[in-house]
C-alpha cells in the first residue's frame, strides 16, 4: 500500500494480529506487529508502518489525552504519565502581525516533560513492555531523552540515551539525569549518535526508540487529531494548513499518517486535509533542500548547525514518510534564519507562549511564507510549538531583556522606572519583520 492520500481502506494479510500489522512503505512486505523485535522491513531495510484493519472515526474517540484516541492507538491503556490534551492557543496580536485570517498555536511543550516526544514514548514503550526487552535506548537532541527516560522510569526499564557532546541544552539533560537514564555523550553529532543506537539494536543490546520505530509514531499521530478536534470545535471547519518544526521528521509522517487514517476510514475529505508545511533552520535543512530540488529522497548534511538544537539534524529519518505527506496535502517547506527564530520565539512570548528556539521555527517559517505570498491571507494556520520555553533557559535568557540594576531605594526604582522607556510600542510588528 502506497503512502498517497486515498479514501481506499487497507485489507488485514495472514499474519496480522487483531487487525494490527506492520507494512513495509517501500515494497509492501508485511509483519504480525510483536513476534520480534523489528524497526525496518526484513527484505529491503525500508522504514514500515503500523496498519490496521478496523479504522476509527470520530464517534469512537472518548476520554482526555493521547488515550483518547485508544481506538486509533495498537493498545487500550498504556504506560503513561500522562499526556496530550495540549493547549491550541488564540494569539491576537500574533495573528493580526503575521498577516492570516486565523492563527491558532498548538504547545505541545506543555506535556509532562515538556515537549511532543510524550506522546510517542507512551505507546512505544508500551511495547517494549509487551515485546518484554528489559534496557530502552535512544539518540537524542534532549527532548526524546527527557521523554524516554521519565517513561522508561516509570515502566521500570534500564533506559540508555546518547547525546551529541556539548550541542544539548542543560535544561534537557538535567531531565534525562534526574530520571535515571545512563547518559553517555557522544564526540559527533546526532545522526552519528544515532548511528550507534541502531548498532546497539542491531546486536539486540538495546531496544530503539527513536522515531525510526514506527510504533513512535502512533502516539505522535495524535497531535493532528487533537488539532482537528479542536479547530472543528471552536470555528465550525478544519485549518487550512499546519505549520511545524522539522527534525526527523517525525511529526510530518505522523500527522500525514492520522489524515491519511481518517480520510481511508470516511471521517475526513480529502479536500479537509490540511496543508503540511514543514519548517527548518537554515543551518539544517535537508528537507527543505529536497522539497526545493523536487528530490524522491533527502540528501545526508554531514555539518549542521543552528540555536534551535532541537531541529539540529542533518539526516531526517522519516523522510521518506514525510516528504509525501508535505507534496500530498499542497504543503511546502521552508528554511529560516536562527534570528528569525529568535525574534519569533520573543513574539511567542508577548503572547504569554514560551517556548524553545526550535518550537518558534513554525512561526518564523509562517512569516516568511505569508511575506512570499506562498501562504495567502484568508488561510485559517495552526502553527505547532514543539517544546517548552525552560528546555533551553540559556537561549530563552539570551532572547529576553537585560536585567536593569537600580540602587536599593523605592524612590530610585521610580526615578529609574520614569527616566527611561523600554520603547516597545508594535514590538510585534518589528520582531516579525513588518
Amino acid at each position: 500500500m502506497s503512502l498517497e492520500l486515498s479514501t481506499e481502506a487497507p485489507e488485514a494479510p495472514e499474519n496480522a494480529v487483531d487487525g494490527m500489522w506492520l507494512e513495509c512503505i517501500e515494497c509492501g512486505e508485511t509483519f504480525a506487529p510483536f513476534e520480534a523485535v523489528r524497526y525496518t522491513c526484513d527484505d529491503c531495510d525500508s522504514l514500515l508502518e503500523v496498519r490496521y484493519s478496523n479504522l476509527p472515526t470520530w464517534d469512537d474517540f472518548d476520554g482526555d489525552g493521547v488515550w483518547r484516541y485508544s481506538a486509533a492507538l495498537p493498545f487500550d491503556d498504556a504506560v503513561s504519565i500522562p499526556e496530550g490534551s495540549t493547549p491550541l492557543h488564540y494569539v491576537p496580536r500574533l495573528e493580526k502581525g503575521v498577516g492570516v485570517n486565523r492563527l491558532r498555536i498548538k504547545h505541545e511543550g506543555m506535556n509532562p516533560t515538556g515537549s511532543f516526544k510524550d506522546r510517542g514514548m507512551t505507546v512505544g514503550v508500551t511495547v517494549a513492555r509487551e515485546l518484554g526487552v528489559d534496557r530502552l535506548a535512544c539518540a537524542s537532541t534532549g527532548n526524546t531523552s527527557a521523554a524516554l527516560a521519565a517513561y522508561g522510569s516509570r515502566a521500570g526499564l534500564e533506559t540508555l540515551v546518547l547525546l551529541p557532546e556539548g550541542k544539548v541544552a542543560a535544561g534537557k539533560i538535567a531531565q534525562a539525569a534526574l530520571h535515571d537514564a545512563r547518559i553517555l555523550e557522544v564526540d559527533g553529532n546526532f545522526d552519528e549518535c544515532l548511528d550507534i543506537v541502531q548498532e546497539l539494536a542491531a546486536r539486540g543490546e538495546a531496544y530503539l526508540l527513536n522515531s525510526l520505530n514506527p510504533f513512535r509514531l502512533e502516539g505522535q499521530k495524535t497531535i493532528g487529531l487533537e488539532i482537528l478536534e479542536e479547530f472543528r470545535q471552536d470555528h465550525g471547519r478544519y485549518p487550512d494548513r499546519i505549520v511545524l518544526p522539522v527534525g526527523n521528521a517525525g511529526n510530518t509522517a505522523a500527522l500525514y499518517k492520522a489524515f491519511r487514517e481518517l480520510v481511508q476510514a470516511g471521517a475526513l475529505h480529502p479536500r479537509d486535509v490540511p496543508k503540511l508545511t514543514g519548517v527548518q533552520a537554515e543551518g539544517a535543512a535537508p528537507m527543505v533542500e529536497a522539497i526545493e530540488n523536487d528530490a524522491d529522497e533527502v540528501r545526508r548534511w554531514e555539518e549542521v548547525e543552528t540555536k534551535a538544537t532541537a531541529i539540529r539534524i542533518g539526516n531526517p529519518v522519516n523522510a521518506p514518510k514525510a516528504l509525501p505527506g508535505i507534496r500530498e496535502t499542497n504543503g511546502t517547506a521552508v528554511a529560516v534564519s536562527d534570528d528569525a527564530i529568535t525574534s519569533a520565539q520573543r513574539a511567542l512570548a508577548k503572547e504569554g507562549i514560551g517556548v524553545e528556539p526550535a518550537s518558534a521555527a513554525s512561526v518564523a517559517g509562517l512569516q516568511k511564507l505569508v511575506n512570499r505570498g506562498v501562504v495567502d491571507e484568508d488561510e485559517d494556520v495552526v502553527c505547532l510549538t514543539t517544546g517548552h520555553l525552560l528546555k533551553d533557559p540559556d537561549a530563552a535568557f539570551e532572547a529576553g531583556n537585560e536585567p536593569e540594576p537600580v540602587p536599593n531605594d523605592t524612590d530610585e526604582v521610580l526615578s529609574h522606572l520614569e527616566g527611561q522607556s523600554t520603547g516597545r510600542g508594535g514590538i510585534l510588528k518589528r520582531l516579525l519583520g513588518r
